[in-house]
């Protein structure tokens, strides 16, 4: 039984305590959050025997195997020093940090520590990700021409209102860093390594810190072209959340939400799982879709020994040192 301890039970902790109460061989031993009542309401909903305001004294705790970090992006790093150093393995909500610095020394520390780190790109299990991903690595496409990813989503201004840190560099990050981040993972997941990266942001009607809309292109070093496109100003709500791969022998594209629905597979040749696309579709009831559950699973089966990572601290510092590009040419640009 793999025992867990979570910290920060806000908004996406949810997924993870339902996404772990899936598991046969997984259970929150305790939950931690700086504010009392909604450590306690996330102890009693999910029937957790534990919970606290002290960081330190569910570290403390010599039965909790790994530590899920669901706190704000900017704290991600410490939280998950913190763990590596108390012996914990890692598990940490995207992005893994908000500056790559913070990333490298998180690497850094739970390798001497010898824990393991895990980054949550839940995107990457959707069934019809895992599809596309399947006729990717068999060579399918041929060359890859262009990427495109786009992310319509709207977030109003109270969404930023309800808790301070949202929409500041500190803490969160824009729309890229953000709202994005599994699209910014997903365009580099099939473009590889980066040449070159040219963005514009703004921040057009939100009251935050950074930016709420911006278009990048990418340059790939397999010569493709990338582009994703972000805002977070669509009315009257969410429209999509999709990526298209267009190659000199296959084109896909995956939209819905949060790319959970296929609607084009165009391939020069035929497999037998061809006639498969049109059932990966999903259909969640929110963005962040059903792959938490299929995430645990993957971490538990990967500290047993049964199976490898899908997205471990250098496959989460890949999306982020994009998006660290992404941000560095928009800030050089203004100056």
């Amino acid at each position: 039984m793999l025992n867990i301890g979570l910290i920060g039970c806000g908004r996406i902790s949810n997924n993870h305590f339902q996404a772990i109460a899936q598991q046969q061989d997984a259970q929150v031993l305790a939950c931690c959050d700086i504010d009392e009542e909604r450590a306690r309401e996330a102890a009693d909903k999910y029937n957790i025997l534990s919970w606290t305001v002290n960081y330190e004294e569910m570290l403390n705790n010599p039965n909790i195997d790994l530590i899920s970090i669901c706190t704000p992006s900017g704290l991600h790093p410490e939280h998950g020093i913190r763990a590596a150093q108390a012996g914990k393995h890692v598990l940490t909500e995207k992005p893994m940090a908000c500056r790559l610095n913070e990333a490298d020394e998180l690497i850094r520390v739970c390798e001497e520590a010898g824990v393991k780190l895990f980054v949550v790109l839940q995107n990457r299990l959707n069934p019809s990700i895992q599809l596309v991903r399947r006729a990717f690595e068999e060579g399918r496409f041929g060359q890859i021409y262009m990427i495109t990813s786009n992310v319509f989503w709207t977030r109003p201004q109270d969404y930023y209102d309800m808790a301070p840190w949202r929409g500041t560099w500190a803490l969160d990050g824009g729309a890229f860093m953000n709202q994005a981040s599994h699209y910014v993972d997903m365009v580099q997941w099939f473009g590889g390594p980066v040449e070159e990266v040219k963005s514009i942001t703004a921040t057009l009607a939100r009251n935050i810190e950074t930016e709420d809309s911006g278009s990048v292109i990418i340059r790939f070093q397999s010569g493709a072209i990338g582009s994703i496109n972000v805002t977070t100003l669509t009315y009257p709500q969410n429209l999509e959340g999709s990526i298209t791969i267009l190659g000199e022998k296959g084109t896909v594209r995956v939209a819905g939400n949060s790319m959970n629905k296929i609607i084009q597979w165009d391939f020069a040749d035929t497999r037998n799982y061809d006639a498969k696309w049109e059932e990966s579709s999903t259909n969640p009831n929110s963005v962040y879709g059903f792959g938490h559950i299929g995430y645990y699973r993957n971490v538990i089966d990967s500290l047993q020994g049964k199976d490898t990572p899908s997205s471990d601290g250098l496959e989460g510092r890949k999306s982020l040192r994009l998006l660290e590009q992404i941000y560095r040419y928009t800030k050089a640009d203004k100056h």
